[in-house]
Formats: C-alpha cells, structure tokens, sequence
C-alpha cells in the first residue's frame, strides 16, 4: 500500500515525534510512505529513516506548476491514499489531488471553524473531494457530524509512549528555579484561545509562602497582554518565559503539575498527554476534548473556562495533597498507556488506509483490491 502523507509546517522536534514514531511503525508493518512537507524536523526524520521524502510544494501552491508537480509525483509513486496532516496543506493541496484516483483523507485536530459560512471549512474539512476526515478526539467528530456524512467521519486519537520523552536532563538551577520548587508547567504557542492570561491570573489564588513557579513553554508567549498580567501579578518573580524548546516534554515531565486554561477549541493538546504519559496531573478547563484525557478528579482535575479562581484553586489544592497528587499523577500515566497507546494508533491507521485504498481501487475498476499491506 503506498500512502502520500502532506504538511504544510515545519514543526519542532518534540512536535513531530510522534508522526515520525507512528511513520516507522508504518513502514515497519509494510506501507510505502512518502512525505511533502517543508524542510524540518519531520522531513529531516523522515529523510534518518530512509523514509521517502519529496521535499515541500512549491511556493506557489496553488499554481499551475504546484499542481502539475503533485499530479506526476502522486502517479509516478502510484499513490493510493493522500493523507492531509493540516487544514493548511488541504487547502493548498485539494485543488491538485482533485481529479486523481487515489482516496484522500484529512487530519482534523479539534472541534470549532467548521461552519458552512467559513470559506476555509468549505476549501479543507468540509471539502466533498474528502473521502475521510480522521478527527483528534471525539468531541470534534460530534461537531463535524452536523457537517457532513458521518459515514465519512472516524476518530483517530493521538499517541505517546513515555519512552520517546528520551534526552538530557533538565537543568532547572539554569532558568532560575529552586530546587525545591512546586513546578506549573505551561507548554503550548500562544493563542488567544488557549487562555494563557487567565493561567497568569490565576497565581493570585494561591496561598502565599508557598514555592509555586509557573513555566511557561512555547512561541509568542512574550505578547502584551502577558506580559502585563505577569507584571501586575504578586507572583510576578515565579514565572519562566522559556520560549520554544525542543525539551518541552522533558520540562513538563519534570513539573509537578501541567495546566491548559483553553477557553474553547480544545481537543486533545499533545503537550498534556505527554505530561500524563509520565505521570503528571493535568489541571484543564472542562472543553472540548479534554473529559476525553482527563478524569475530573482520577487523573487530574477539570475546570470551568475563562474562570482564573478555579484554576488557582485546583492548583492550591495539588500543592496541599501531594498525595492524592501522585495518585492523580498514577492514573494519569496508566489512562495514557491504555486509551493513546502507539500500538493501538497504528493498527487503527493500518485498519482506516486499507479501507480508503479499497474503496479507490473498487473505482478504478481494479481487480483484487487492497491485495497489498
């Protein structure tokens, strides 16, 4: 089975780990898996695999060029299914893909900008040309559902193994932080959904005297309204703008808690599950996807959006209970090893690829379809 996997950004390693994982894992059980993507660290993993990478679209992705390169290249390789790993590369791609024979599914990440009136829904999720959509977690499936075809609708959840969490260790003393420090852990780029001023805010519920520091992991976290919130806040000194780094998941695997304020959009952020993968609770606000990782109360605890006080009160209360933290962190560690396991992710790639080439051979009118792996 040959399968064309298209992405349009060049994301950090920690990032693309578990794609890069779940393409070995791939390979290894007998697809032919090419790559279009930017030069980055999911091309250059692919390229340390001897993986097939074709290098990105041409800049111009919507030309007559673009579209000409992906035509010949899909036919050359005699792809049977595209995968589109963002909504961007569905845009930029469709248009091209369009008239070829191969099955097309698209990666949905979480619920939201899916209406009918939204130009970019009609051109990427809600495209006709989309044989599947392959949603992140279950709550945006349900959203898509009022869409379109449900019967053209899956969910494939994400997954992480703490072994990929490999690497040096993190030096805490070098950004400033106490070694005995109760460690927050914020990892994510900036986005006004993603309610980092209302985890800013929420450090003045803690109690006082204690050794809270907040870490704050990822792009554009340096913007105003942070910034300002920071400066006004009594804990001002406990927050760590670190910035992008590739040991994120190392850093949250080392704090004792991993918090997402996500005021709406949510579906299932890969930087709580990584948290959870070794063994660290998760405060998140209750939308979305997040009752689909977290276990109000078993494996961490959920909260109402846009509400800094109860943020600041779960957090108080982890630091109170080391105890029951640890139990939450336990659970944490086993609810990701039995719901997001690799083995489980591949097996339902293996299962959805095999089913989309069958149904694209049946119309080519070929005889004995998805013969292959």
């Amino acid at each position: 089975m040959r399968v064309l996997w298209i992405a349009s950004a060049a994301d950090s390693n920690a990032r693309v780990r578990p794609d890069l994982e779940l393409a070995r894992a791939l390979a290894s059980a007998g697809v032919e898996l090419h790559l279009v993507a930017p030069d980055g660290a999911l091309a250059q993993g692919f390229a340390a695999a001897r993986l097939n990478w074709a290098g990105p679209l041409p800049r111009r992705w919507l030309g007559r060029e673009a579209m000409n390169w992906l035509q010949q290249g899909c036919a050359a390789a005699g792809i049977e299914v595209v995968h589109l790993l963002d909504r961007t590369a569905a845009i930029a791609a469709l248009p091209a893909l369009e008239p070829l024979p191969a099955a097309i599914l698209l990666r949905h990440e979480r619920p939201g900008g899916t209406q009918r009136w939204n130009p970019l829904a009609r051109l990427s999720v809600l495209s006709r040309r989309l044989d599947a959509v392959a949603c992140r977690c279950e709550a945006a499936r349900v959203e898509l559902a009022r869409r379109r075809e449900p019967a053209t609708l899956c969910t494939l959840r994400p997954a992480f193994s703490p072994e990929w969490l490999d690497g040096p260790a993190v030096d805490f003393a070098a950004m400033g932080i106490p070694p005995d420090a109760f460690r927050v852990a914020v990892i994510g780029d900036y986005r006004p959904r993603k309610g980092i001023e209302v985890v800013v805010d929420a450090a003045q519920w803690l109690a006082q005297g204690t050794s809270v520091h907040f870490l704050l992991v990822g792009r554009g976290l340096e913007t105003r309204s942070v910034l300002e919130r920071i400066a006004r806040s009594p804990w001002r000194r406990n927050f760590h703008l670190l910035g992008p780094r590739d040991d994120a998941p190392r850093i949250a695997a080392r704090c004792h808690v991993s918090v997402r304020g996500a005021q709406r959009l949510q579906g299932v952020p890969q930087a709580i599950m990584e948290s959870m993968a070794a063994g660290v609770p998760a405060v998140m606000t209750a939308v979305g996807g997040a009752a689909e990782l977290v276990e109000d109360g078993v494996s961490g605890l959920l909260v109402p959006p846009r509400n800094a006080r109860a943020i600041g009160e779960a957090l108080r209360w982890l630091v109170a209970h080391p105890a029951r933290r640890r139990a939450m962190g336990d659970a944490a560690r086993l609810r990701i090893a039995a719901e997001f396991d690799p083995a489980r992710a591949l097996e339902a790639h293996l299962s959805l690829y095999r089913r989309l080439a069958a149904g694209a051979a049946i119309l080519r009118g070929e005889a004995n379809p998805g013969g292959k792996p």
